[in-house]
């Protein structure tokens, strides 16, 4: 998609302002939650459905505010190296942004609803905690995502909150095995937003955001990628090695080829060459967790 054939506040521009690519980053893990239910032969699909759209909707919204919020705390400049964002030019309005940010959560909420009523309070903790994250990631008074905390809330709120919510809704319980696979999971989710901010180093240092990277250096970033690749197959392997499910398990490493070139490439190049690596890693993460599911349900 061209910007420059975009006209402002068209279909065009609020696509946009979703970025479809990101959007795996949301679905797998209710895949894979809904993988350990199946598995646990209590899969039960229209909580899945709504799990998975809840889960997409707060994306969106996650992803409309952090547009919205880093345009107008000045973080996208015309230096920007990433793909570019609806407000930075000017395709769509902050007052819109807001609008559709505020249309997503509530869509989330209205499926959340239906998942309240099999899971109870617990469910509305965890919808309420990942809205109130998607804006705080770039928005409020201590931004997460400009103090360094934005990888360790990826983890946690796309890894065990996720995955093991969407078990629960569906078991009424979250098994072990679900929490060992919310850390693959979780862990190449965060991979992606590493990328990212190995990618923005010397950009997010001019507008004063404080990330991982920018507090350590660029080799940690590089460092911080490969590891967490290693620990999502290393979680994977475990699966089967503690008895909390089959060999079957272990499928998820036919895509460690992938993940070897990726981290070669996050190691070797710098600043805008990096963009293709952040749907490359979130094209391994959906290839990953397609292949654990169907590891996890046999």
């Amino acid at each position: 998609m061209n910007p420059s054939d975009i006209r402002p506040g068209s279909a065009r521009a609020w696509l946009l302002a979703v970025r479809p690519a990101t959007l795996l980053v949301g679905v797998v893990p209710v895949v894979v939650g809904s993988a350990v239910a199946w598995g646990h032969e209590g899969f039960h699909l229209r909580a899945a459905f709504a799990a998975l759209l809840g889960a997409v909707a707060i994306q969106i919204g996650t992803n409309f505010a952090n547009d919205l919020f880093d345009f107008t705390q000045g973080a996208d400049t015309p230096e920007r190296l990433g793909p570019p964002r609806a407000a930075q030019l000017g395709l769509l309005s902050t007052r819109a942004l807001a609008i559709g940010m505020a249309l997503c959560f509530a869509f989330a909420t209205f499926f959340g609803a239906y998942l309240v009523g099999r899971g109870g309070w617990p469910i509305v903790a965890i919808g309420v905690l990942s809205i109130l994250s998607g804006i705080a990631y770039t928005g409020g008074p201590y931004p997460l995502g400009y103090n360094g905390l934005g990888d360790l809330f990826v983890f946690i709120f796309f890894g065990p909150v996720a995955v093991g919510g969407t078990a629960y809704v569906q078991l009424g319980s979250v098994p072990s095995v679900a929490l060992l696979a919310s850390v693959p999971v979780g862990a190449l989710a965060t991979a992606v937003l590493v990328v990212n901010n190995t990618r923005d180093e010397k950009t997010d240092v001019l507008c004063g955001k404080r990330t991982l990277i920018v507090r350590f250096g660029h080799r940690f970033g590089v460092l911080f990628y490969g590891t967490l690749l290693v620990v999502a197959y290393l979680a994977a392997a475990l699966v089967p090695l503690l008895g909390l499910g089959s060999a079957w398990a272990l499928l998820p490493w036919l895509t460690a080829p992938l993940a070897v070139g990726l981290a070669r490439r996050v190691a070797t190049e710098e600043g805008a060459a990096l963009n293709p690596c952040l749907p490359a890693t979130a094209r391994l993460l959906a290839a990953f967790g397609v292949l654990f599911a169907v590891g996890l349900a046999v």
